[in-house]
């Protein structure tokens, strides 16, 4: 089993565009940030599709739940397990398939839960970017997967906007580039 961090990223580290809200939990334009996965070539949904090869289970932070929650539709997208990391209790929502857990007891504790889910599959931190960060500091990702979109924000949700702790050093295993971004694999080393 393989702890996987995946996000999109902007080529300036941004993970959500500017000016934030509950209406706008992507921020202005933030969904330039996806668009390669629906951008209708081969290469770009082959990536997209991969997002979900063997994982067992998900982990999410509540802005990302917030903000994906209408658009995932009624089958909740992910059709597995989804633990969200959260400091506000809440029953657990289902939607077809997928099972979004509300977990207030820390990341550690999401892991936890989200391993004994997947089995033998892969575990993917899905972010946004403060979960994300959580946990690199923690020591808890054993792949970093960055979707780096060409597109600068200037300004924005930063995936590395505080510190990681002591350097987080990464192997570099895959880059693979599609018509609407690069797709970068690390192992994290530290």
């Amino acid at each position: 089993m393989t702890v996987i961090a995946e996000i999109s990223v902007s080529a300036d580290g941004i993970v959500a565009g500017p000016d934030t809200s509950p209406d706008h939990r992507l921020g202005r334009d933030g969904d330039l940030l996806h668009d390669w996965m629906f951008a209708g070539t081969d290469a770009d949904a082959a990536v997209a599709a991969r997002l979900f090869d063997g994982a067992g289970a998900f982990i999410v932070g509540r802005t990302m739940f917030e903000a994906g929650e209408e658009p995932w539709g009624d089958d909740g997208t992910f059709k597995k397990p989804v633990f969200v990391v959260t400091s506000r209790p809440h029953e657990p929502v289902v939607k077809g398939p997928t099972t979004f857990t509300f977990v207030t007891d820390g990341p550690e504790s999401a892991l936890r839960q989200a391993k004994a889910a997947a089995g033998e599959e892969n575990v993917v931190v899905m972010g946004g970017g403060t979960t994300m960060r959580q946990y690199l500091l923690a020591g808890l990702v054993d792949e970093l997967r960055l979707h780096v979109v060409p597109v600068l924000f200037g300004a924005g949700v930063r995936l590395f906007d505080a510190a990681v702790g002591a350097h987080v050093k990464l192997e570099r295993v895959a880059v693979e580039e599609t018509p609407n971004a690069t797709h970068l694999t690390f192992r994290v080393s530290s």
